[in-house]
C-alpha cells in the first residue's frame, strides 16, 4: 500500500514539532512551563480567584484542544501524542501552572484513556491541596443511545466556550462546573466520513472506507458509526443527520441554537457551506432561530474528509457566555 504524502520530518517527533511552531507563532497568547512541554497555557486567562479550565486531549484535532486557550475559554491544556490521551503529568502540570485559587475543572471528551489519566490527575492535584473536578463532555449522539457512554467531538468548542467564560466571569466552581453539564447537556452533534486519515507515524489510512461510499456517525479516530452506503448529496446527508439531532432536541419553535458546521480536516469550505445552507433551512423549517454560527475546521481528524453538524439548544443562560469574548490561539470573538 503506498503511504500517504506528508510535510513532517519524522512521525514520532511530529507532536512537538508542532508544538514549538504554535508556540512561535502565537507567544502573545500562549506559554510552556519549561518543565512541562506537553502543558500549554494562557497568558493572561489565570487569575487569582478564578476557577482555572483546562482541557486537553490527542493531538491530531487541531484546532482543538490547543487553539481554544486563551483569555475568556481554557487557561490550559495538556496535549498528547496523536489521538492518545495525554499522561496524567501533562494534566497536572497545567492545573498547578494556571491554579489561581478557586480550583480546577477538567473538560475533555469521553474516552477511556483520558477518563483514566485525567482520574490520576485529579488525584495528584489533591495530594498538593488544590481542589479538582471533571465534566465529560458527551455531544455525539450516533455513538451510544447511553449518553453516559457517548463521546465526546466538535460540540465540545461550544461546551468549552460557555464553561469558559462562566470562569472568566469569576463564578465559584460549583456554578462553572453546573454550566458546564448544563452547556453538555444541550449540545448534539453527528458527523459523516467520506475518507480515512492517517497518521503522521504510519502514513497509511487508518480504516478502510471505499471510494463511493461513506459512513455516517464515524468518530473522529475512525470509531465505527452507524451507517455506511453509497455517498449521497449534500442535502441529503445533512436531512439525514438534523433528522436524528432534532428528534432528541426536541425543541419548542421560537427555540434558539448555535450551530456548527465543522470540517474532518480535508473537507473545503466550499462544502461546508453548501451543508450550511441545507441546515439553515431545515431549522427555519422546524420553527428554529439561529442565534449565532460557526463554519470552518474546529474538530479535525488529521486528513479525513468528512463533516460534523453541531446544534446547540440555547437558553437565556447560555445565550451570554456563547457571546461572552474570549481572545485564544486559534479563535477569537467579541
Amino acid at each position: 500500500m503506498a503511504l500517504t504524502q506528508k510535510l513532517i520530518n519524522e512521525g514520532n517527533a511530529t507532536v512537538d514539532e508542532m508544538l514549538d511552531g504554535i508556540l512561535a507563532v502565537h507567544s502573545d497568547t500562549l506559554w510552556r512551563p519549561s518543565h512541562a512541554p506537553r502543558a500549554v497555557i494562557a497568558k493572561h486567562g489565570p487569575r487569582s480567584g478564578k476557577v482555572a479550565l483546562i482541557i486537553g486531549g490527542g493531538s491530531g484535532h487541531e484546532p482543538t484542544f490547543i487553539g481554544f486557550v486563551g483569555k475568556g475559554l481554557a487557561d490550559g491544556v495538556a496535549v498528547g501524542n496523536v489521538f492518545a490521551s495525554p499522561p496524567p503529568q501533562p494534566a497536572v502540570d497545567a492545573a498547578l501552572a494556571a491554579n489561581g485559587g478557586a480550583g480546577v475543572l477538567f473538560m475533555y471528551g469521553n474516552y477511556a484513556g483520558d477518563v483514566m489519566n485525567f482520574d490520576m490527575a485529579m488525584d495528584m492535584l489533591e495530594m498538593e491541596g488544590v481542589e479538582a473536578r471533571t465534566v465529560l463532555t458527551t455531544d455525539d449522539i450516533a455513538s451510544s443511545p447511553d449518553i453516559s457512554k457517548r463521546r465526546g467531538v466538535a460540540g465540545n468548542v461550544f461546551i468549552f466556550k460557555a464553561a469558559g467564560a462562566a470562569a472568566d466571569l469569576m463564578m465559584p466552581i460549583d456554578e462553572v462546573e453546573r454550566i458546564a453539564r448544563h452547556a453538555n447537556a444541550r449540545t448534539y452533534t453527528m458527523g459523516v466520513a467520506l475518507s480515512s486519515c492517517s497518521l503522521p507515524q504510519t502514513r497509511q489510512p487508518s480504516f478502510d472506507l471505499p471510494a463511493g461510499e461513506m459512513e455516517i456517525g464515524m468518530g473522529i479516530h475512525g470509531e465505527p458509526g452507524v451507517r455506511r452506503g453509497p455517498l449521497r448529496t449534500a442535502n441529503e446527508v445533512t436531512d439525514e443527520i438534523l433528522d436524528t439531532i432534532l428528534k432528541e432536541m426536541n425543541a419548542p419553535k421560537g427555540a434558539r441554537v448555535a450551530v456548527l458546521v465543522n470540517s474532518l480536516g480535508a473537507t473545503p469550505l466550499m462544502e461546508l457551506y453548501i451543508l450550511y445552507k441545507r441546515v439553515a433551512e431545515r431549522l427555519a423549517e422546524a420553527g428554529l432561530e439561529i442565534h449565532s454560527s460557526l463554519v470552518g475546521p474546529y474538530c479535525t481528524s488529521l486528513d479525513m474528509a468528512g463533516a460534523s453538524i453541531t446544534i446547540m439548544h440555547l437558553d437565556d443562560e447560555l445565550i451570554p457566555l456563547i457571546d461572552h469574548p474570549c481572545d485564544c490561539a486559534m479563535f477569537r470573538q467579541g
